[in-house]
């Protein structure tokens, strides 16, 4: 090693120009006089006293007096020690700098691309843990033991959960039992082809991954309510809606509830076409300043594409696709309630709960 290679890696260890200098000099002249060593290095006379006590606190050098000050370089055994334990810090640092970096950290951001799909799996729980009102999944069954625990646990918060489980065709199915679905989701369905492990939640966060069969192997997540509604249409008509149910937790009895308003257009749409008079609850924010309400009323009409040339038909998935809304009588007039990114609706609802269904004789 040449002494400006020596100096560069002097200075990456912490030492400042000045130290640099009068250290290598130093080392050069062994034993000798403060007054000298400015003489003979670049270091100024009138701040030479100062390096030198920089020097000492950080172990390089030991100064005393002998008519006048002197220094010498300390024992190399000690600095060596002193600069492999830098090194070993520096290495540590690197690492989890290169952790750190892989997982992606999510705080401030609103997107995030990750290398190791562990990643996806650990934010996609932290998201169930988190979650108030409702989780849409597509995961292979064998990835369904990883998130169980999280699941059971957002299902007994009242979180209204729903798995499709995406299978290869020329392998055995083996889908989890009715048993163990039982605490830990609402519906499921089974879609007999490979699709890419995908979480919504709360209308707020998107955890995604290619399938496991896939070449490419990386992961995404997405705090961003716009991204997510996205990716909640894709689950919805790519992912849900033309596969079979394999599992319902519904209950036959009153009160119904939904957190999805298009899934209650559709089964209201008919009742309705036969005259049903049908009371509900709604919980939700105003669309113009976010309140949180909860109105209380009568169904007397829907809004979707094509209703007046159709209204005695449940609507199609198409149908619902633009603008989807219920208008509820209530003691104070009509309301105009929309679902999730509701804008022309009095109310975006996160809950309905349809509370009785009767029919004049």
């Amino acid at each position: 090693m040449d002494t400006k290679e020596l100096k560069r890696g002097l200075k990456q260890a912490g030492l400042t120009e000045y130290e640099v200098d009068a250290y290598v000099t130093l080392l050069e002249m062994g034993n000798t006089p403060a007054t000298d060593l400015a003489a003979q290095s670049e270091v100024p006379r009138s701040r030479i006293y100062d390096v030198l006590r920089s020097l000492e606190d950080k172990g390089f050098v030991e100064t005393f007096k002998q008519k006048s000050l002197r220094a010498r370089a300390e024992d190399p055994s000690k600095v060596f020690e002193m600069l492999t334990s830098q090194a070993e810090t520096l290495e540590r640092t690197a690492k989890e700098i290169q952790n750190r970096w892989e997982q992606a950290e999510l705080s401030g951001h609103q997107m995030s691309f990750v290398k190791r799909l562990e990643t996806v799996f650990e934010r996609a729980e932290d998201a169930i843990n988190a979650a108030e009102e409702q989780i849409q999944i597509s995961m292979a069954p064998e990835q369904f033991d990883r998130l169980r625990p999280a699941l059971e646990s957002a299902l007994d918060r009242g979180v209204y959960i729903t798995i499709s489980f995406n299978t290869t065709p020329d392998l055995p199915v083996n889908l989890p039992t009715d048993v163990e679905l039982e605490g830990a989701v609402y519906e499921a369905r089974h879609r007999d082809l490979p699709a890419a492990f995908l979480l919504i939640a709360d209308r707020e966060v998107t955890c995604f991954a290619p399938h496991i069969n896939s070449v490419n192997q990386y992961g995404a997540i997405f705090e961003d309510e716009e991204i997510t509604y996205v990716f909640r249409w894709y689950f919805m008509a790519a992912l849900w809606e033309s596969w079979p149910m394999v599992f319902s937790g519904h209950s036959d009895e009153l009160p119904f509830e939904y957190v999805d308003i298009r899934e209650c257009i559709r089964d209201v749409a008919p009742l309705l076409a036969d005259g049903a008079r049908i009371t509900a609850t709604v919980r939700g924010t105003t669309t113009t300043q976010r309140d949180e309400v909860e109105l209380h009323g009568q169904i007397v009409d829907l809004i979707f594409a094509d209703r007046r040339n159709n209204p005695t038909n449940t609507p199609s998935l198409s149908q619902l696709a633009g603008r989807a809304a219920i208008v509820l009588d209530t003691e104070d007039g009509e309301v105009n309630v929309g679902g999730w990114g509701a804008i022309v609706e009095n109310i975006e609802a996160r809950r309905i709960y349809i509370e009785s269904i009767s029919f004049e004789n």
